[in-house]
């Protein structure tokens, strides 16, 4: 009986080994090896596991109060109660998005009055946030490189050097070749190369491929061109057989004034760029779990406007087939009423003033402290994030000795800065680069 015991166990795992090998080969498991963390994913967990008192996390990109919570924009949570107590149903999206989303949208990013506009040569999607709008961007330059007009079309895209961390990868997987150009000042690391930007975008770019451009509050370093420079920019790439990508993830909240920040896209424009446009609502409305955004593009004519956004729609059928439609509902509230509006206007500027605030309380301090370093770059930059110079070694100085978390080329989120955690960043920050 024992041995007919141990028979029919015998039995048993071998059929249990077959049956997971079956499932390896029909789920293709055998050798697949766990794919890199998220680096600023990594980094929160690796702040959320440190028990030590104080420590400090600037890693993430989302706005924090003055208390470091979480903030919902009263006019958003207004227009949410609105669109609620309006509900009619929970029907599909078009493929394209909400069509009043997408009308505010346009007017809120070009301007109401833009003849682009009025003569109906914009097409336009709602996306999945600003990434899902970069997807697509992606995805739709790698189908039809000739998107921007150019016989020469090529599935390529120069991006600059640093720019977000998900805009390569985001490229890469929609089949395009990355390359870059100069951006940041390799001597400073602080500040614009200009003069490298421009001669690279002059001599490097071949013709027919897509240039990235960050519309305002460049991330990850926060340094912009100013007016007369995205003007030089524009003027260069009008002689460039190229197609202008801009990505716009914090219309109003980088300077406060939505107007201002909407600039360098509408130069763009009125000097006769047919760009590309990725926007996003997460920053600006604090929509961040909502996934809101629209990509656009401005087109010759109506016809090849209308004939884009079939493509568009090709695209996205396959891919997600529609978009979430509650974020786009709460902004369209929002978008679409004055005093709501009015009343979204000031809290955004209320947001951009803290986190000005911020970058002057940590300058101050380091400069109370006694620092040598310059600087003064920290409220020269603008938006979300601050390139403070800081390299490897000192990030993780800060990290080890003072429990102060950062990504390691030294960004840190602003936002993640209080009233209460400053003086204390400022210290660490002066210690690790005495």
């Amino acid at each position: 009986a024992r041995e007919d015991d141990l028979a029919a166990e015998d039995a048993a795992k071998a059929r249990d080994a077959r049956s997971k090998s079956a499932m390896a080969v029909v789920l293709g498991v055998d050798g697949v090896e766990l794919a890199p963390a998220d680096p600023i994913i990594g980094l929160t967990q690796a702040f959320k596991d440190d028990p030590a008192s104080p420590k400090v996390l600037l890693g993430v990109g989302a706005y924090r109060d003055g208390a470091g919570k979480p903030f919902v924009l009263p006019s958003v949570k207004a227009a949410e109660a609105r669109v609620i107590a309006e509900l009619t149903d929970h029907e599909y999206a078009p493929i394209s998005g909400l069509a009043d989303f997408l009308k505010l949208s346009l007017e809120f990013v070009y301007g109401s009055e833009r003849e682009a506009l009025s003569s109906g040569r914009v097409a336009a999607v709602q996306t999945l946030s600003g990434t899902g709008a970069c997807r697509i961007a992606a995805q739709l330059i790698g189908r039809l490189p000739a998107v921007g007009g150019s016989p020469q079309g090529k599935a390529v895209i120069y991006m600059p050097s640093p720019t977000w961390g998900n805009h390569p990868k985001i490229a890469a997987d929609a089949g395009l070749e990355v390359r870059t150009y100069r951006y940041l000042d390799e001597t400073t690391k602080t500040s614009l190369d200009f003069k490298g930007l421009m001669e690279d975008l002059d001599t490097k770019v071949e013709a027919g491929s897509a240039i990235l451009l960050h519309a305002c509050a460049h991330n990850p370093t926060g340094v912009d061109p100013d007016r007369e420079q995205w003007a030089a920019i524009s003027e260069l790439l009008k002689t460039k057989d190229v197609q202008v990508f801009f990505d716009c993830a914090y219309q109003g909240f980088a300077s406060g004034d939505a107007e201002s920040d909407a600039w360098a896209i509408r130069k763009f424009v009125d000097d006769g760029h047919k760009i590309m446009l990725a926007q996003s609502y997460a920053k600006n409305f604090g929509l961040y779990g909502e996934r809101v955004g629209a990509l656009s593009a401005v087109c010759a004519d109506a016809a090849e406007a209308k004939a884009l956004e079939s493509q568009l729609k090709a695209l996205i059928r396959p891919m997600y087939s529609s978009p979430p439609v509650h974020g786009a509902r709460v902004v369209t509230a929002v978008l679409s009423d004055a005093e709501l509006r009015a009343q979204w206007t000031r809290e955004c500027k209320q947001m951009a003033d803290r986190i000005h605030d911020m970058r002057a309380a940590l300058q101050t301090a380091l400069v109370a402290l006694g620092s040598q370093k310059d600087w003064s770059h920290i409220t020269k930059q603008i938006g979300m994030f601050a390139y403070t110079g800081l390299d490897k070694d000192q990030v993780l100085s800060l990290r080890e000795r003072f429990h102060i978390y950062c990504t390691l080329d030294g960004r840190i989120s602003v936002a993640g800065l209080t009233a209460d955690n400053v003086e204390y960043v400022a210290q660490a920050m002066h210690e690790v680069t005495k």
